[in-house]
């Protein structure tokens, strides 16, 4: 008994303390296979310091052992069955030493009694998933993330008039979706050095559309804190949510307009990250085009530049993964950061859908700018350069948080009929967010908005507000509910809770779950 309470308690201590500071990752850019490095370590040495109590223990007991009882005829023999050892009850009156104790149980009785031990396997990560396979030739767990919205669309306008003086309809949506299903695979192969990261996931509110069901992932080798060369599909670090600390923001699987107007998207390609110093940290990208969604290699050009770059410093210290303070910083945390990402895009690369992660080139009015005839008759894009920066600021103290990140963008050296005429056009917006813990890691406030400015072409905003409610004070479940007012939403998709040209109220609430 006592060595199984010992065990219980070493391998339950790390676990509850990741529960009360999910997620565990010292940096907004930490991505997933450097957590789990670092847990299994840790995991790895707890279970050393077990076995060394447990040796302990069994010592102890040898040393203390009592003496064993005498023979007694009214004591039956033990008997076996189903492969474990019973003993029956001794005789009324008798106890193990042989002394008379009416209605005393033995000590030996109560060890054969006493029910088998519940036998466990593995261990439970937050956010990280379960491990289901632990050698030393390598490992995995398994997560998975998912999320029931119920969105009410009903109080916005059924139509829009764009840019162009063009009247379009808005659909105005009521239902209850179970918008992403993800199963993920991570750990390391042959050498811990070497990592993983593969997944399954489905835009299920598009299903119908292209590239709604997606397998997909990347292979990592760490050389050291400084380099980690990583290759397959991820997310372009162009603006702060795609540096990789999905799905931890204020609202769920759901960026402000601003952002999501802007930023890049998924694609296949190399990069590295790393430590520059102790508190700046890197991130390079080079890949195919800016959203590899529902593009098939052959529509690719072969011009492979697009290139997206994050440089993160966080002057005074861990600033934690994700938006808010959900990790009560004693101390003033911070963080200041700055994007840059160039591509060269065809009408060919750009997705034909609104799935989810496609980021088609829109202008400010919501129009995909390889429309035929939007600039004149007969003017057809057939490609451009996109470049894009983006800076932002984070501040974090207990249980309070601001967030704010300014986004230009640029598009220039246009091709294609008619477009020879056709001068740069450039954007530029921001956001601003803020919450408070309301109850420590239960009860989260926030608020936030952002806006395009698009010239000519329009300046459209939006505002939120939201409650967060975390009842198992982790980021593993939540209950997300938000109103959100749009003005002429310059972006949008099913999967999201806001359409392009969208203005008037949104409401939504919905439940995660982030194994």
């Amino acid at each position: 008994m006592l060595q199984r309470c010992a065990g219980a308690l070493l391998l339950g201590l790390p676990l509850i303390t990741l529960a009360q500071n999910t997620p565990p990752s010292p940096a907004a850019d930490a991505s997933i296979e450097q957590r789990l490095e670092r847990l299994e370590e840790r995991q790895k040495e707890l279970e050393r310091e077990l076995q060394q109590k447990d040796a302990k223990i069994q010592e102890l007991q040898k040393q203390h052992a009592p003496q064993a009882a005498p023979s007694n005829p009214t004591l039956p023999a033990a008997s076996s069955q189903n492969g474990t050892a019973a003993s029956a009850a001794p005789a009324q009156g008798t106890t193990a030493q042989g002394t008379t104790a009416q209605g005393t149980t033995t000590a030996a009785s109560v060890s054969a009694a006493a029910p088998a031990p519940h036998k466990t396997w593995g261990y439970y990560t937050p956010n990280l998933g379960f491990k289901v396979v632990d050698t030393d030739r390598g490992d995995m767990n398994v997560s998975i993330y998912t999320y029931v919205r119920y969105l009410n669309q009903k109080d916005l306008d059924a139509t829009y008039t764009d840019a162009f003086g063009n009247v379009k309809s808005v659909q105005q949506r009521q239902d209850v979706q179970l918008n992403k299903v993800q199963i993920k695979f991570l750990g390391w192969l042959l050498d811990p050095k070497f990592r993983y990261f593969l997944y399954a996931w489905t835009n299920n509110a598009a299903m119908g559309q292209g590239a709604q069901v997606v397998l997909a992932g990347n292979l990592n080798y760490t050389f050291n804190k400084y380099v980690t060369f990583s290759a397959g599909i991820t997310s372009l670090p162009g603006t702060r949510s795609v540096e990789g600390n999905f799905p931890f923001w204020y609202s769920v699987d759901s960026r402000l307009m601003a952002d999501e107007f802007f930023r890049p998207s998924y694609t296949s390609g190399f990069w590295v990250r790393g430590q520059i110093t102790d508190t700046i940290k890197y991130q390079s990208m080079l890949g195919n085009n800016l959203s590899t969604l529902g593009v098939s290699a052959a529509q690719l050009d072969n011009r492979f530049n697009t290139w997206a770059n994050a440089l993160i410093w966080e002057p005074l210290g861990d600033f934690g993964l994700g938006s808010g303070d959900f990790e009560d910083h004693e101390q003033l945390a911070a963080r200041l950061a700055a994007h840059y990402t160039r591509s060269t895009e065809d009408k060919q690369s750009q997705p034909n859908t609104d799935g989810f992660e496609n980021t088609q080139i829109r202008l400010a009015d919501g129009t995909v700018v390889f429309t035929p005839n939007i600039f004149g008759p007969g003017v057809t894009i057939n490609s451009l350069q996109y470049q894009m920066t983006a800076a932002d600021l984070g501040l974090k103290y207990r249980g309070w948080s601001l967030d704010g990140e300014y986004f230009m963008r640029w598009l220039n050296h246009f091709s294609g009929p008619g477009t020879a005429d056709l001068s740069t056009l450039y954007d530029h917006g921001f956001q601003l967010q803020a919450s408070y813990m309301l109850v420590p890691k239960a009860v989260q406030l926030y608020v936030g908005g952002s806006t395009v400015e698009g010239g000519t072409y329009g300046n459209p905003w939006d505002f939120r507000t939201g409650i967060n409610y975390f009842p198992f004070n982790n980021k593993v479940v939540r209950w997300d509910t938000e109103l959100l007012w749009l003005h002429k939403s310059a972006t949008g998709s099913t999967a999201l809770p806001y359409p392009v040209g969208g203005s008037g109220f949104v409401f939504h609430t919905t439940i995660e779950m982030a194994l």
